[in-house]
């Protein structure tokens, strides 16, 4: 699917359910890292809800749409490279987190971790099921209850607080959804 393509069939989707799964954790005026940002509808809902909100992905194309979207300067910036450090109250990881592969993505999400303020809320998203592997030219890593709670488990600063499986919320598809709220722990001292 091209970038074209892609912006069509998900710039109008309706994101609200997923919205309030997040916003009920933040405060107004957070700052919000939209990782995987692709068309910029979740960024523009985001700005135009107060929030400060910082975007990225890894598509130059997509990078020129959501910029052109939002007002914003969408970084082109892959996962693998995300260097913030305690920036953001939350960080927005819907649909784009699938594309990594499961060895690199306990990699990615300790660079997430990073990247958020002590008790930061992330709001991620995969396609339900046990599928990795390349599927209509991309790659794909879908998670289940059990494979994602077993990567989260093994980053001691998160803490899974909500999951739940929706549908596609866009028309015509029959997809479900592993959907998921982890906070941030306080950072602890290290004891000998």
């Amino acid at each position: 699917m091209n970038a074209n393509d892609f912006y069509e069939s998900t710039v109008s989707a309706d994101m609200s359910t997923q919205y309030d799964m997040f916003e009920k954790r933040l405060y107004t005026g957070a700052h919000i890292l939209d990782c995987g940002c692709g068309s910029g509808r979740d960024s523009k809902y985001f700005l135009s809800q107060g929030y400060e909100v910082t975007a990225i992905d890894g598509s130059e194309e997509l990078c020129k749409k959501a910029s052109n979207l939002t007002g914003l300067e969408v970084e082109n910036m892959y996962f693998k490279d995300i260097d913030f450090e305690d920036e953001f109250d939350g960080v927005w990881a819907c649909a784009s987190l699938l594309h990594v592969s499961l060895d690199e993505l306990p990699i990615v999400l300790k660079k997430i971790s990073k990247a958020m303020k002590n008790y930061g809320v992330l709001y991620i998203s995969f396609k339900y099921g046990d599928f990795n592997g390349e599927r209509n030219g991309r790659f794909f890593a879908d998670l289940n209850e059990d494979s994602f709670e077993r990567i989260v488990d093994g980053i001691p600063e998160f803490i899974l607080q909500e999951k739940c499986i929706s549908e596609d919320v866009r028309p015509g598809r029959t997809e479900k959804w592993l959907n998921a709220i982890i906070v941030k722990r306080e950072k602890q001292e290290l004891k000998n």
